[in-house]
């Protein structure tokens, strides 16, 4: 596996014996996500909530302007832009990782220059403009699968093998990325839990992310809190689905995983801190 995961001004240590999972921090500043949609729109909303964060031990700050929950729909450009931007600027000396969550290639481009770290993709860079915009640019990339689209992504989620369709479509997004002269060790991978899956799919991915990380090299990012898996299994309400959260969490780092998306950060650093204790 690469021993670094290189993510703008950062360098982040992947396998060194005291290295931990990091732990990225949700900050959607929308007024329809899942879980928090609402809570952070303004501007200061959302600086105390990064401020909180990086309190609790976070590693990267994603910041998001549109929802990606099941169901949504897109916004406009002009839209997104107006949602992330300032935030952007008030966060991008902060001491932190930056990242923000997108798949226009015009919202991507105006990040880099404000100065992000990091782009992460729901849709894996799998439009050339995208690709175009972060080939020579000094940013982590994070590919995401996706069946479908959000708005339509969760009506009858099908595949014959999950975990075969996900890693070839890893496998073409990665030979794309190579093409344009990304390095690997820019890239991570998230298998896209709850992204057009079943649950009995994100179980089958849990159970072979060891596998994911194995055939990649690349670290694999895991993002299930809150989540409606987590929520199908426990029979709770998306507030209090952390138990279950961490739970997942948990497997994932004993599988392999490199990267958590978390909104629930103290908690997360907390539960990781005790489980490295224990095993080293």
């Amino acid at each position: 596996m690469n021993t670094f995961f290189e993510c703008g001004r950062y360098r982040f240590v992947l396998d060194a014996v005291d290295s931990k999972p990091l732990v990225m921090g949700i900050l959607n500043v929308t007024p329809d996500s899942f879980s928090d949609g609402g809570n952070y729109r303004f501007l200061d909303d959302a600086i105390s909530r990064a401020e909180q964060m990086i309190a609790d031990g976070v590693d990267i700050i994603d910041i998001g302007g549109e929802s990606t929950r099941p169901g949504a729909s897109s916004v406009s450009v002009d839209e997104e832009l107006h949602r992330v931007m300032p935030v952007i600027f008030a966060l991008r000396d902060c001491g932190k990782a930056i990242s923000i969550d997108t798949y226009k290639p015009e919202v991507m481009r105006e990040a880099i220059i404000a100065g992000v770290d990091m782009i992460n993709d729901v849709r894996g860079f799998s439009s050339h403009e995208a690709r175009q915009e972060v080939a020579h640019a000094d940013v982590g990339l994070c590919v995401m699968h996706m069946q479908n689209l959000p708005l339509n992504m969760q009506f009858a989620p099908a595949y014959d093998n999950v975990n075969d369709e996900v890693t070839g479509y890893f496998l073409q997004r990665l030979a794309e990325l190579d093409a344009v002269g990304v390095a690997r060790t820019r890239v991570c991978l998230d298998p896209g839990f709850g992204f057009g899956k079943t649950l009995e799919h994100n179980i089958s991915m849990m159970r072979h992310l060891s596998v994911f990380q194995d055939t990649f090299g690349a670290p694999i990012l895991v993002g299930v809190s809150r989540k409606s898996m987590i929520g199908d299994i426990v029979g709770r309400p998306v507030e209090q689905r952390l138990a279950g959260s961490l739970a997942a969490a948990l497997w994932a780092v004993n599988q392999g995983a490199k990267l958590l998306r978390v909104h629930d950060v103290a908690e997360t650093v907390d539960a990781i801190k005790v489980w490295q204790k224990i095993l080293n």
